[in-house]
Order: structure tokens, then sequence, then C-alpha cells
């Protein structure tokens, strides 16, 4: 086939996150199978206009303020002239309403939607923007497949109005050449607690700052590390010298891949804190290297945690539940090694490989 994919943005943008890697792991796969991916997606500073990456063809035009304002008159062209047999459009942040310009065979991926968690973010006037937007779909895109990476996102898009028939669930996987337990790497001296992602304001990281001050009255010799980049690292990098611990807490900035295994390997346990998630990769992630987890019972978390076994889920928000989970972890190596034990069993159940072909047979049902 030949295929076209839809995305705000590609992989290597330095915006990127789990969205794209998703998307970009299985199309990656999918051109290894003899297929022709072509990725359309905005651009940013540097970026080139084009270019071929591990077989997949990427357009970039427009940039990330204006990129669903200039779809609507280029990716018609496109279509016209790349004679593809089916789209991809990945709704990572507000939809596109391609059926409104398009008519090709379309798949529809949904990591998460925004809904009502967009005001957590945002100023009010862009969230209800944002907000607005969302609630087209059901009409704009009736009679469409969806694909969606958690339960929780199917449920939500079922909510909306979806046909249960219409919907389909293809977890994430996982590079087991690259996320994998290595016995011969020790643990971080002083028990150590890590997040690693983009810092946002709705993934709630200040819940972690805010545990954290108070766990150390029973942990002393703990240390935090919070791994990423995002526009609301000044924030937490405030709250810290707001509540003393400045000296326990490290905040690296973006790491690359190698740096990033090593955290997650020898880090104590990896905290997810966010309000809504689509799944939960680093969660995932760090059960692979052999790290027990905690994570917000919350929309997408939930899904990539099994609570009890590869770490603990919590109520969101509740800031004693948090305190309580980490010193259990952080106190007891008996009860850690039993969860990371259980993560590493777990994660034998996600794999790359598997998704795509399940991905390839939806999308080759969509074509035809």
């Amino acid at each position: 086939m030949n295929i076209l994919a839809l995305n705000w943005q590609d992989r290597s943008n330095p915006l990127a996150g789990g969205a794209e890697v998703h998307l970009e792991a299985l199309l990656r796969r999918i051109v290894k199978r003899g297929h022709s991916v072509t990725l359309y997606c905005s651009g940013y500073d540097s970026a080139l206009s084009e270019e071929i990456i591990q077989g997949v063809k990427i357009i970039r035009r427009g940039n990330r303020y204006n990129f669903n304002l200039v779809t609507p008159f280029i990716l018609p062209k496109i279509v016209r002239e790349g004679n593809f047999d089916v789209m991809i459009e990945d709704i990572n942040k507000i939809p596109f309403y391609t059926p409104m310009f398009l008519n090709i065979p379309t798949l529809v991926v949904v990591p998460h939607l925004f809904s009502t968690t967009v005001f957590k973010e945002i100023n009010f006037a862009l969230g209800l923007y944002i907000y607005l937007f969302e609630k087209p779909l059901v009409s704009v895109y009736r009679g469409f497949k969806f694909n969606v990476i958690s339960e929780s996102t199917a449920e939500d898009i079922k909510r909306r109005g979806i046909p249960d028939e219409d919907v389909s669930v293809i977890h994430c996987g996982i590079d087991n050449d690259i996320y994998n337990f290595d016995p011969n790497v020790a643990k971080f001296e002083h028990p150590t607690v890590l997040y690693l992602g983009r810092i946002k304001k709705y993934k709630s990281i200040d819940h972690i700052l805010i545990a954290f001050k108070r766990l150390l009255s029973t942990v002393s010799d703990a240390r935090l590390k919070i791994i990423g980049d995002g526009d609301y690292l000044p924030e937490l990098i405030n709250l810290a010298e707001t509540l003393k611990i400045s000296d326990r807490v490290e905040f690296p900035g973006y790491v690359d891949r190698a740096a990033k295994v090593d955290m997650l390997r020898r880090s104590h346990v990896a905290v997810y804190p966010s309000l809504k998630e689509g799944w939960g990769l680093t969660n995932i992630e760090a059960n692979a290297c052999g790290t027990a987890v905690i994570a917000a019972n919350s929309p997408g978390l939930r899904d990539s945690v099994s609570d009890n076994e590869t770490g603990y889920l919590y109520e969101y928000g509740n800031i004693d539940e948090l305190t309580a989970r980490l010193e259990k972890i952080l106190t007891d190596d008996n009860e850690r090694a039993r969860l990371e034990k259980g993560g590493l069993e777990w994660v034998k159940k996600f794999n790359w490989d598997d998704a795509a072909d399940r991905f390839l047979k939806i999308l080759e049902l969509v074509a035809n």
C-alpha cells in the first residue's frame, strides 16, 4: 500500500512526545514490510522541508502554531499528487477534520483527547478554543474507524458517541533492545525517585515535589531527579526552592537516550502523576529496565500499570497517598524487589512488531 500519515509533528521535533514515538514506531515497521509511507507534519527551526528518516518520507509545512490552519490548503494537493491508498490521521492535539476537505479512506488514531484537561495546561481563552474545537469530532468522523492506545481512551471515544464496533485498541510496544534490565547496573547510592518526560503543567509534576518534601521526614537521604524539558520547568525549580529541597532535587533537562536508560535502571522508583495520558509509555520503559513505578490512577496511566504487581496506582492529587507509596518502595527492599520482578514479566506483553502487524491489518481493512 501507499500510505499517508498526518500528525501535528514528527519524532525529530524537539517538542515531540509519546504520540510521535507511537506513530513512527508503527510507520517504520510498516515500511520494513514493503509498504510506502509518507508523513505530513509541521516544521520547526532548522528542520528540512522534506527528508527521509528510516524509510519514511517526511513532508513538513507550516509550524507548531499555524499547522492546522495551513493544512486544509496544502494537504489536498499532497493527496492528489501522491496516489495514496489510505491515510492515518493522528489526533493528538486538536482534530484536523480532514473529512471536510478530503475524500480518502482514513483511519483515525487517537492517543488521547484533551477535553477539560486542557484548562489545567493553558489559559482559559486558548483552552476554550481547543475544548470547543474537539466538540464536532463525533459528527465529522461518524462512520470512520478509530484506533486508540488504551482502554481508557477507547471508553472516552465511545462515551462521546463513536460506536463500539468502530473502535479498536492496540497498546504501545517497547524497544527491548534499548529498554532492558542489566543486573550489572546497581541502583543509585541514595534512594532515588525519578520523573522522566515532558515538563508540562497538566502532568502535575509539582505533586512529586510536595510529596518528596514530606518523604524526607522518614527517608532523609532520598534524592529526586526530574528529567526532561518544557515550559513548566521554571515553576518547578521555583517550587523546589520554596520547599527548601533544592539540594535534594536535580533538574538535568533533556538527556539523550543512553542517559535516559541509565537513569531508569539506577533509580529506585519512577513516578508519573499526570491528570490524563493516552498511555504511559515511561511506566513500561521503567519496568523493562527493572524499576518499579508509581502512577496516578488517571485515564491512560491506569492501563500501563498493573497495580500492586508492577508498581502502585494512587488517587490523582492525593499527596498523602503518593507519599506513602514512595515511602513503602524506598524502605521495603523485599517489596521493591517483588514489584521489579512483576514489572519485568508485565513488559513481555508489549511488542512493537506485534502492534505493527495488528495496525497494518486494520489499515488494510480501511483501505479496502
